[in-house]
């Protein structure tokens, strides 16, 4: 059986996150917003404290729901921007020894040369499952590529 062909290298700079996890949480949180403050409005027993509440509360769905769709990562000739929920970091291509997605990972991990990993939300397999695999292929054979030049240090 002959060996898979390696991935072929994206076009830098590439951004991977994943499209349609994204899509359903910005699609729910507009719902819930449009659904909450109808309620609130057409709701004529309620003061308009009441309602500014009802909209408040509609805001915070929306904002946690906008929340957990940020995570990306951004890869360029200089290296990796991983950002996650509430943190980014940016990465130089020397310091990723390993891209990993295992049966089962909730998203991508990087093992990195400081000797900790880092979790990578923005390549998850939940809803898109083949995406992400390409998506960390990808991503591997970038930090291979670019993680072993001679100019690397």
């Amino acid at each position: 059986m002959p060996a898979p062909a390696p991935p072929r290298l994206p076009a830098l700079p590439v951004t991977f996150r994943p499209t349609r996890t994204r899509i359903v949480l910005l699609s729910v949180g507009s719902l819930m917003f449009a659904v909450i403050t109808a309620v609130a409005l057409l709701l004529e027993k309620l003061s308009a404290g009441e309602r500014s509440s009802f909209v408040f509360t509609a805001l915070l769905f929306f904002g946690v729901l906008a929340l957990l769709s940020r995570p990306k990562v951004v890869a360029d000739d200089r290296g990796v921007t991983v950002v996650n929920l509430t943190r980014t970091r940016r990465l130089e291509w020397a310091e990723i020894l390993r891209v990993n997605l295992r049966p089962g990972d909730p998203w991508v991990f990087l093992d990195l040369s400081d000797g900790t990993s880092l979790p990578v939300l923005g390549i998850q397999p939940g809803i898109a499952k083949a995406q992400a695999i390409g998506d960390a292929r990808a991503l591997r054979a970038l930090a291979e590529a670019h993680g072993t030049r001679p100019d690397a240090d």
